[in-house]
């Protein structure tokens, strides 16, 4: 029997053919039909509508082989299409789904990355609790035509011996440097090792983790990799929270304080809004929000370039400001381009 399906209105089609992955895309109305001039279709898969909804529940192929992994993506890249990378820890939530919205906008095959990197965190940090949640995870993603979920073990990624490390660039080195020491030589080692396992095209980070974005950028930059990099805006609960998926450690009460970082934020931004330029006051007065709101500790409040993270005293151009702080037993950032 012929392996067709009609279409419903103008959608993009994935077909699977013996030579390759290539897609399609066909007008209301019209019949896929089951052999391209490409080769025999083995698998028809309706992906997603031109303008950008759904179509339907979807599954991803998981692997947890890295050469598995790389050698979907060469055949991807050998057929002519492009492959969008998102890299997380699993734990997902809609700010992660931003990004893979972001790769599906713009690439042909995106591919979602889960693996709780334990050279990232220190000792004593919340590397054994970090909610592992892959059911829940590839239950998220089904809503989206992702076509690859790359989970590998610990040991896929870091082998006996194991022992070269990513030494990361001077952005690194102040507010979550010098709070987390070590912590971005893990970052930019799994970064590294995963665009090397996934040669992707773009690879989609948050806004959220501002710093990190930048090291990769100058990682990227400085050792001359065949990768864009694309930071993508942070995505907030109404109340103004930016999602994170370490919120879910928070009572409802310690929730209740997490908000005084994006008033403070807020308020940052309206005070220059209205002219104020000297950074100590704007500063001070976040400082006090975040206080009077019974935030724990304050690992910094600063006002910083946004391309190479030094503090500003005068707030003349564009600048970030960037919190950190203690809630109870969790720790949480923010940041927000004000002026």
């Amino acid at each position: 029997m012929p392996l067709f399906a009609r279409t419903s209105r103008f959608m993009r089609v994935a077909v699977s053919s013996n030579c390759g992955p290539c897609t399609l895309e066909y007008a209301h109305g019209n019949e896929i039909p089951d052999t391209c001039r490409k080769g025999g279709v083995s698998s028809v898969s309706l992906t997603t509508a031109i303008d950008g909804s759904s179509m339907g529940r979807y599954t991803s192929q998981v692997l947890h082989s890295s050469h598995e992994m790389r050698q979907l993506v060469a055949q991807a890249h050998r057929v002519g299409q492009s492959v969008g990378l998102v890299p997380t820890m699993g734990a997902l939530h809609r700010g992660h789904l931003s990004l893979v919205d972001a790769s599906i906008g713009e690439c042909d095959r995106t591919i979602v990355t889960i693996f709780v990197n334990p050279t990232q965190f220190l000792p004593g940090e919340d590397y054994d609790r970090y909610p592992r949640s892959v059911p829940a995870d590839l239950e998220l993603l089904s809503e989206y035509p992702v076509e690859w979920v790359f989970a590998p073990s610990v040991e896929e990624m870091y082998p006996r011996r194991f022992s070269t490390y990513v030494h990361p660039p001077a952005v690194s080195e102040p507010w979550e440097g010098v709070q987390r020491p070590g912590h971005f030589r893990g970052v930019t080692t799994v970064v590294l090792k995963l665009f090397h396992i996934i040669p992707a095209d773009v690879a989609y980070f948050g806004h959220k983790d501002y710093q990190q974005s930048q090291v990769i950028r100058r990682m990227v930059e400085d050792l001359s990799l065949p990768i864009t990099i694309r930071v993508c805006p942070t995505v907030r609960d109404p109340d103004g929270m930016a999602l994170s998926s370490r919120n879910q450690y928070l009572q409802p009460h310690e929730r209740n304080i997490g908000l005084s970082i994006s008033q403070g934020l807020n308020l940052a931004t309206d005070l220059v809004a209205q002219g104020e330029r000297r950074a100590s006051v704007v500063l001070e007065r976040v400082r006090r929000v975040l206080e009077e709101a019974g935030v724990t500790s304050i690992d910094y409040v600063a006002l910083v370039h946004p391309d190479t993270m030094e503090s500003v005293s005068t707030i003349n151009n564009p600048t970030l400001a960037i919190v950190a702080v203690w809630v109870g037993a969790t720790r949480l950032i923010d940041n927000r381009l004000i002026g």
